[in-house]
């Protein structure tokens, strides 16, 4: 079985939390025993999360071997210029090494069909924001945000709509959809 869930920010990719007060986990979005998180997202990012009961299908959709390719929706602080863009393109050195390179392109706007964060990204007049598309064949520890970061765009916003085969697709903030494998 496989579990596509468009994770609202700040839920926990687990389904417990020990802390006080507990936060919202995903035991409050599914309930089917037996499965898990097949990769994660971060607690203030949003989007596409798998779970499964299948381990050989887990192995494929996280093992770095594997590169699965991860598309992103990045709201960043600032001006995005073709510099940042063709960095990004290249590969961004983070602290833990060079990172491959990425599909990136500058968006005029979200797209229609995303859905407003709650709560919304703090908004500041006098300083600009941009929309970008980045796509990810590995899947390091907050990657995204760092490698905004690098090229001198701080994320604000992310959301993840794809994960290889599987998008996203009209799935709801907090809604889950079966496939059947």
């Amino acid at each position: 079985m496989l579990i596509l869930l468009n994770k609202p920010h700040g839920v926990l990719c687990q389904f417990t939390d020990r802390s006080t007060p507990p936060r919202p986990t995903l035991a409050h979005y599914v309930t089917q025993p037996g499965v898990y998180p097949a990769g994660r997202l971060d607690h203030d990012s949003e989007g596409l999360l798998l779970l499964t009961d299948d381990g050989a299908l887990a192995h494929r959709l996280t093992d770095p071997r594997h590169k699965q390719e991860k598309t992103y929706l990045v709201q960043v602080e600032g001006v995005v210029d073709d510099a940042a863009l063709a960095t990004l393109r290249r590969g961004v050195q983070l602290n833990d090494g060079m990172t491959l390179p990425a599909r990136a392109r500058a968006l005029d706007a979200p797209p229609q069909w995303l859905w407003p964060r709650d709560p919304p990204v703090r908004f500041r007049k006098s300083v600009p924001d941009a929309w970008l598309e980045l796509t990810l064949r590995e899947g390091r520890n907050r990657q995204v945000r760092r490698m905004t970061a690098a090229v001198g765009l701080p994320t604000l916003r992310l959301v993840r709509t794809r994960v290889g085969e599987y998008a996203l697709d009209g799935l709801a903030p907090g809604h889950t959809r079966i496939e059947r494998r």
